[in-house]
């Protein structure tokens, strides 16, 4: 016997029928015995109508008041599975975020969690053995005592923190695939499900491109030890053993995997926009001059390369930052010519980045050396790399991601069993 919370996303609760399916799944694991929570999602498509509705209502709505509207989703739908599970005699009862409660800050439509007080409904577990669906998205801050909602892709992470209040064994996402792949399958026919992975490969994953979870439920999920299962939804849920080991991927610490591969996966991301600022002078307080302005926007910069010239006088700047923020920082970088003086401003929005992770490569030498000559031998043109410890990236024409992709899962490998 064990404390599950397990976690279904909008494509899981779309609709009844879907509904009941999850019903399934949350008896084979209350029959098996465990204390579960469950933490869902609005059903498919329903928070993008509720945004719409909130945008047409006013296009410069109150912050705190779109998160009183967009809270709505979850609250629907935990409400229709705990009418569900009450049909097959099983006790449950639904938790909105300020019922618990999860306490955030009042950073509207992204709040962060701050605290969960999980007392009561642990009491529940013990006394009434009751089935806690909880809606995911949504908090409350204790100083206004508003609703708050978390950002998109927020149940995730309600998901991993609600069972680190509840001291849970483990952390169940059920999603539309069965486990976290080397790289994407539609790129990678090739591409293997990973058994584990440890925290931090799937942290460098999911900020780098991998659709599969948040990046803050892994966060959340690295600071309290918290095993994460990702898993499918549309498994039967009457063919899975709720004590054997279904398909899917342990996230976990490095301690519980036993061999580190070398490169874990690659991940890419086509939402980039490059920016070069061309032919500035080199000297002290000009990378503060463009930078500055783009962190005072909000604007988050990733891959930075600077090329001296030959004189020493001046210099070029190239960077990346997320396709959606690409016209905000062209124009606040044009609004501070006159502060940084450069000469031209060159950009490009048809590129891509492309990144392997592995822990391994921390005792491994010449692993990005053999991507670059892989990379070289296809033709395909680096126009900015960046690494760290554990992965690197590099940014190339979008044209080429497939094939870059493709390549480089070759090289090392991850094609093999």
């Amino acid at each position: 016997m064990g404390r599950l919370v397990m976690k279904f996303g909008g494509t899981s609760v779309a609709n009844i029928e879907r509904i009941r399916n999850v019903a399934r799944h949350v008896k084979r694991e209350v029959d098996a015995g465990h204390e579960v929570a469950v933490v869902v999602s609005a059903m498919s498509g329903k928070t993008n109508e509720l945004v719409a509705w909130c945008t047409e209502a006013s296009p410069m709505h109150d912050a705190r008041e779109y998160d009183a509207v967009v809270a709505s989703g979850e609250q629907v739908t935990s409400g229709l599975l705990a009418i569900v599970l009450q049909g097959m005699g099983i006790q449950a009862r639904s938790w909105q975020g300020w019922q618990i409660p999860i306490k955030t800050s009042d950073a509207h439509a992204s709040a962060r969690i701050e605290d969960i007080d999980g007392t009561e409904i642990i009491t529940r577990f013990k006394e009434r053995k009751e089935v806690a669906v909880i809606a995911g998205f949504q908090g409350v801050n204790p100083a206004t005592n508003r609703i708050t909602t978390l950002g998109r892709g927020g149940s995730d992470t309600s998901a991993v923190a609600v069972a680190a209040a509840l001291r849970a064994d483990r952390c169940d996402i059920y999603t539309d695939v069965d486990g976290v792949y080397t790289t994407d399958p539609r790129v990678v026919p090739k591409a293997r499900r990973l058994d584990k992975i440890a925290f931090e490969d799937m942290l460098e994953l999911a900020s780098l491109g991998a659709k599969v979870l948040q990046v803050r439920s892994v966060e959340l999920g690295t600071v309290h030890n918290m095993p994460i299962f990702v898993r499918s939804s549309f498994d039967k849920p009457e063919d899975i053993d709720p004590h054997g080991t279904p398909p899917g991927t342990l996230i976990c610490s490095e301690e519980e995997i036993m061999e580190m591969h070398v490169v874990t996966g690659i991940a890419f991301s086509k939402d980039e926009a490059q920016i070069s600022v061309r032919q500035v002078e080199d000297k002290p307080g000009v990378a503060a001059a463009i930078f500055g302005p783009l962190a005072d926007a909000n604007i988050n910069v990733d891959m930075i390369v600077q090329n001296v010239s030959e004189d020493g006088k001046t210099t070029d700047l190239t960077f990346t930052v997320p396709a959606t923020d690409y016209n905000r920082a062209k124009e606040t970088i044009t609004s501070a010519k006159a502060r940084i003086g450069y000469a031209r401003l060159d950009t490009a929005t048809d590129v891509a980045k492309v990144s392997v992770i592995g822990s391994g490569m921390r005792s491994h030498a010449g692993v990005a050396a053999k991507a670059f000559k892989a990379l070289s031998e296809r033709n395909i043109n680096i126009r900015a790399i960046t690494t760290s410890e554990i992965k690197f990236s590099v940014l190339i024409d979008a044209a080429y991601t497939e094939l870059a992709v493709r390549t480089l899962h070759t090289l090392y490998g991850l094609d093999q069993a």
